[in-house]
Order: C-alpha cells, then sequence, then structure tokens
C-alpha cells in the first residue's frame, strides 16, 4: 500500500529493484510449492499453506498510494486517532486475527464476514479476489468476490444521494463519464474502522476513476476525503488486468467462517479450566505453544 520511506518522491522500480523483486517472486513459489506452512526455522505453522494464496505480478509502480507524492499514506487527525482508540470501549478496533477471543466484538468487520468496506473490496487480499464490472443502460454493477459485494450504481451525476442520516458499509454511489472515464462519487459511508487506519464521518467521500487503457487493461484510481480524519486527499492507483477465463463464484463466507466459532468455543472452553484466552502464536505465525 505505502512506498517504502527512503524511495522519497520516487514511484518506479529501477532494474535492480525489479530484478530484488523477482527474486522474492520466485523464492516465494518454491515456498508455496510445499504441503504445510512453515515459519523461517522450519517448524509446520497453524497458517494455510503458500499454494492456496493468489500471487500478483511483479512491475514496477513501488506503491499503490501515489498521492502526496511520497506514496504515504496522510497523518489523521488527533480526534480521528482518539476516536480509534475509544472504539469498543476504549479497547480500539477489532482485529482480523485478535489476541484475545473474549467476545465476538474482539474480531474486526471482515473476520466476522459482514464487508470489507468499499476500498479494500476494490483491491486484492490473499484469494478469491476477484471484480466483475458490467455496463448495462443506465447502470454500471461491480460485484466483488470476497466478500460478496455487488454495488449497481446509477450513471447520473444529478442524482441525488440519500439523506446524511443514512450510512452504508459500501457507501452510497453516483457514476458520469468524463469522456473514456467513468468517475464515481461515494458518499454516505459508515463509520467503520478500516482503510488508512481512520474512520470514516459524514465528511467522508470517495471519487473512484475506471479508465480503460488497452483491450485488457484497466486503470483505477481512488481518492479518499475525509477532512475530519486525514490531514488531506490521498490516492491510490492499481492497474486491472482482466481474464476472461475466470469465474466469480459464490464466496459463502458465512457459511465457511469455522475460525470464529471455533476460537470462541475454545476460548470458552480454557475459561472452564480457569487458563488464559490469550492468543499465544510462535514466531510468523508457528504453532501454538503447550499449555
Amino acid at each position: 500500500m505505502q512506498r517504502p520511506a527512503n524511495m522519497g518522491e520516487r514511484n518506479v522500480l529501477n532494474d535492480e529493484e525489479v530484478a530484488q523483486r523477482e527474486k522474492q517472486a520466485q523464492q516465494q513459489a518454491a515456498a508455496d510449492g510445499e504441503q504445510f506452512a512453515k515459519n523461517e526455522g522450519g517448524s509446520v505453522t497453524i497458517n494455510p499453506p503458500g499454494y492456496w494464496v493468489e500471487r500478483g505480478k511483479v512491475n514496477r509502480q513501488a506503491s499503490m498510494v501515489v498521492d502526496p507524492p511520497n506514496g504515504r499514506i496522510p497523518p489523521m487527525t488527533a480526534k480521528a486517532q482518539q476516536a480509534v482508540k475509544d472504539l469498543r470501549g476504549g479497547k480500539g478496533p477489532g482485529d482480523h486475527f485478535p489476541k484475545v477471543v473474549d467476545s465476538w466484538d474482539d474480531f474486526d468487520i471482515y473476520s466476522r464476514c459482514i464487508t470489507r468496506g468499499i476500498v479494500s473490496s476494490m483491491l486484492p487480499t490473499l484469494y478469491n479476489f476477484g471484480n466483475d464490472i458490467v455496463q448495462g443502460p443506465g447502470y454500471v454493477a461491480i460485484r466483488n468476490e470476497m466478500i460478496h459485494e455487488t454495488r449497481v450504481i446509477p450513471i447520473d451525476s444529478k442524482a441525488p444521494h440519500p439523506s446524511a442520516n443514512v450510512k452504508m458499509y459500501m457507501g452510497d454511489s453516483r457514476g458520469h463519464w468524463e469522456g473514456n472515464t467513468l468517475v464515481v462519487e461515494t458518499t454516505n459511508l459508515k463509520d467503520q474502522p478500516g482503510v488508512g487506519g481512520g474512520l470514516f464521518t459524514e465528511a467522508a467521500t470517495l471519487i473512484e476513476r475506471f479508465t480503460r487503457t488497452g483491450p485488457e487493461d484497466l486503470s483505477y484510481d481512488l481518492t479518499i476525503s475525509d477532512p475530519n480524519v486525514w490531514t488531506k486527499p490521498w490516492t491510490i492507483h492499481f492497474p486491472y488486468k482482466m481474464d476472461n477465463s475466470y469465474p466469480v463464484l459464490e464466496y459463502a463466507c458465512h457459511e465457511g467462517n469455522y475460525m470464529m466459532l471455533d476460537s470462541l468455543i475454545g476460548a470458552r472452553d480454557l475459561e472452564k479450566q480457569g487458563k488464559s484466552t490469550r492468543v499465544d502464536r510462535g514466531p510468523a505465525g508457528g504453532a501454538l505453544p503447550a499449555r
């Protein structure tokens, strides 16, 4: 997401840096061929094997954040930082892999299969991150494979948004064309934790720009603006590649979410035995230590 600080405002990798990333990709591909996930010490971990993960291809773009020019997410305001800390009665936001499992709200909304949110849903994750974009008369629909989100976007810049009192995890989107670029404005975002470490407020506006740059290439640019949260707007650029052979299947998140249920059941069993429910993980997500 963010550019290494030592690269400054340079967002294009040189030949040496590309070669280094390609070498890392080759090493990762070899590790992905292992039947079991292992940590640096070679012991089997609690993670799934690497071949479950869908890897991207190396390109010369150094970071997804392209504005500010240094490729770094702008600082959050002091008020926003405090709002994040105050979540869940002062415990802060839930985690994808929480350190304790005292309650369902120790997990974030992603682990609870609610949503990845509009920003994360448009960007790659571990697997099943296909996006299907369909255009029809007066509308564009964007379907995100993980976690089964679909936005139906009217192509009418004059169509009013709902009342500001109506908040949604994916917000309310309106689109219009600027030449060959589809511009989508989204407001009415729920104050969900996630992207950039912040929370959206009533001032949040997202501007997406979709531009076809070739028969199989789509340029995606997203500007995130919320003056109550970040000290300045910031922009992400991501290159999409069409794959007509990729089927977007149902992502049955709730039906397959054994992790959350098993974690809560296991923690309650530990409580009955008078043991700690803190999640103790070894190096690199290694095997749980003996209790």
